[in-house]
């Protein structure tokens, strides 16, 4: 069975158990090894993680000072797994520490890179992002895999900045679903008269523009729209999210959920899904394709994207969703304010109509992601070649 030792930024996303889970649904035994943002850590299937210390959000410094830390300390936190045949690191502070473990555990072993977000220390011409790109270069020089999870982010930066010559993987930001029960689709009906239409923002909530962008279209159109937020939000990036949502009268916010388990619940109850981000306009932000664009459309929500992002493209490509032209309210209201029911549900029919894969990783895609491993790895355990075909 391919050994496969996982360095993660922070424990407790819920991504990360995605990923666990999907790796070992293709057949690999994963050590897993990380940070935490929180001091409690969740559970994983037959897995207890190796804890590298607290880090905090935006705290760029003593991010680094831990890493430098683990770094010292790695050897005695990995003394007992046995020798992995792979070693995965999630982000740039953890490519540096798959670095520390190749060396610790021998100079012929594949890293992967797997790069989800593009930080914005690391763009611009200043010489704090020259120097972070040319940290990112010399720690992936040893690369295998580049694992990353849009096309935006190897054509508009690894590509434009040369920034690496890994061959590259794309693995969508897709819901994880290996035994095919997680959820029926059943679609929020149009409102009744007097109802309103419902927009859901899910999810990592950090975009302070988008709050008042919606809290401003929500107020200009009277009560005909209303904006459900759940998640967790940033609060470091905004002045007061809970007093400002507090006051919005067509504007709620229901707390954290649980993914995957409450996904179908909280999108039937929304007619669309706020799939735009302006925390890093014109970088990150129009780079990625979000988890909430795959698990919108999974439950049947129609997307909301802003024109010129790859999200936009993608749905675009399919002839999918509503796409924003410039992000303001009046903006909004053009696009959302003719709203019919029978348009809804011609955008809602289209959604279904797509390949349930497009929204979905199942056991096939854990199985290819692992192969992939194997041939990196040259890893020939027949028992595992047995396991990947069964």
């Amino acid at each position: 069975m391919l050994h496969v030792l996982y360095l993660v930024h922070d424990l407790c996303d819920p991504a990360v158990g995605r990923r666990v889970s999907m790796l070992q649904a293709g057949g690999a035994r994963v050590t897993l090894a990380g940070f935490r943002r929180r001091e409690a850590l969740p559970g994983f299937a037959g897995i207890v993680p190796i804890d590298l210390g607290m880090t905090q959000n935006r705290a760029f410094g003593q991010r680094l000072a831990a890493v430098a830390k683990a770094a010292l300390t790695l050897a005695a936190k990995l003394k007992d797994m046995g020798r992995p045949d792979i070693v995965i690191g999630r982000n740039l502070e953890m490519l540096a520490l798959a670095n520390r473990a190749r060396a610790l555990f021998g100079a012929d072993i594949p890293i992967v890179y797997e790069c989800l977000d593009i930080h914005r220390l690391l763009l611009g011409r200043g010489g704090v992002a020259r120097a972070m790109r040319g940290a990112e270069r010399f720690l992936g020089r040893n690369a295998a895999l580049l694992l990353t999870s849009s096309p935006a982010f190897t054509r508009d930066y690894f590509e434009a900045y040369g920034q690496s010559r890994a061959p590259v993987l794309l693995l969508q930001n897709k819901m994880l679903e290996l035994s095919g029960t997680q959820g029926a689709v059943r679609p929020a009906p149009p409102p009744q008269a007097g109802e309103p239409w419902r927009i859901g923002w899910f999810g990592a909530l950090r975009c302070a523009r988008s709050l008042k962008l919606l809290a401003e279209f929500t107020r200009a159109m009277d009560g005909r729209f209303e904006v459900v937020l759940r998640g967790r939000p940033a609060h470091v990036e905004f002045d007061d999210f809970d007093g400002f949502v507090g006051t919005e009268p067509h504007m709620r916010f229901e707390g954290a959920y649980r993914n995957p388990e409450d996904l179908p619940a909280i999108y039937g109850e929304v007619h669309f899904s706020w799939a735009i981000d302006f925390f890093e306009e014109g970088m990150n932000s129009s780079w990625l394709l979000p988890n909430r664009l795959y698990e919108g459309c999974r439950f049947g929500a129609v997307p909301l994207a802003m024109k010129g992002t790859e999200t936009a493209r993608f749905l675009a490509e399919r002839r999918l969703g509503l796409l924003l032209d410039e992000p303001s309210a009046k903006s909004l209201a053009a696009l959302l304010g003719g709203v019919t029911a029978d348009g809804y549900e011609a955008q809602r029919a289209a959604i279904e109509a797509q390949d349930r894969r497009t929204w979905v990783c199942g056991p096939g895609e854990c199985r290819s992601l692992v192969e992939q491993l194997h041939r990196i790895a040259g890893y020939r355990h027949p028992d595992a070649l047995v396991e990947l075909a069964a």
